[in-house]
């Protein structure tokens, strides 16, 4: 059987492909994460009386459980 010899010209296409493919899902991962963080920022900055209203986390030191207080 002879050897499955690939031109260089078309390992290189392929390549170039595939580090097209790579930068384009990084790119979008990049502007979801980013996206996901601008959307937290913007929650984080909460009206400080509605804050207060929101219940607080406290661990139980008898189960070692969180809970609402």
């Amino acid at each position: 059987m002879p050897p499955f010899v690939i031109p260089p010209l078309v390992k290189i296409v392929l390549g170039a492909l595939g580090a097209a493919a790579v930068a384009h899902w990084m790119l979008s991962e990049v502007r979801r994460i980013k996206d996901e963080r601008d959307r937290l920022r913007a929650a984080s900055a909460i009206d400080p009386v509605a804050r207060r209203k929101l219940p607080t986390l406290r661990r139980d030191p008898a189960s070692g459980v969180w809970r609402a207080l």
